[in-house]
């Protein structure tokens, strides 16, 4: 059975920084592409940024392209977010989530919630102003 744990989550000011960590079990973790998604109270999960099976590429939601990065340690079968800059809008609950096909890419068809098949259970975000 896939597990993916999130952790890392946590109270923060503007402008300061956290590092999400997703780890993942039961599937060959190396060979799925994986994403986050966030969802703030309200509204509907959104894309934030995705990256491919070897880490090879990354593609990033608009409104976070420069301030999070994504990576990968296929080795530790874990996904990172590492979060800068941090806005009262980036408050939301981050979930991990690993893309059902093998070898997937990171492009702009990654925001599709569809191409992923197994979710975390989320973690808390909250940036205060």
């Amino acid at each position: 059975q896939v597990q993916l744990v999130e952790s890392g989550g946590g109270l923060v000011q503007a402008g300061g920084s956290l590092r999400l960590s997703c780890a993942a079990s039961g599937r060959t973790f190396s060979m799925h592409a994986m994403g986050w998604f966030r969802q703030a109270p309200g509204k509907e999960r959104e894309f934030v940024v995705a990256i491919s099976w070897s880490g090879g590429s990354t593609y990033y939601a608009d409104s976070v392209k420069g301030r999070f990065t994504i990576s990968r340690d296929n080795a530790k079968n874990t996904v990172y977010l590492q979060m800068n800059s941090l806005k009262p809008e980036d408050t939301a609950v981050y979930y991990c989530a690993t893309q059902k096909a093998r070898f997937g890419r990171a492009d702009e068809h990654s925001d599709y919630v569809g191409l992923y098949d197994y979710w975390g259970q989320g973690t808390q975000v909250t940036v205060s102003s």
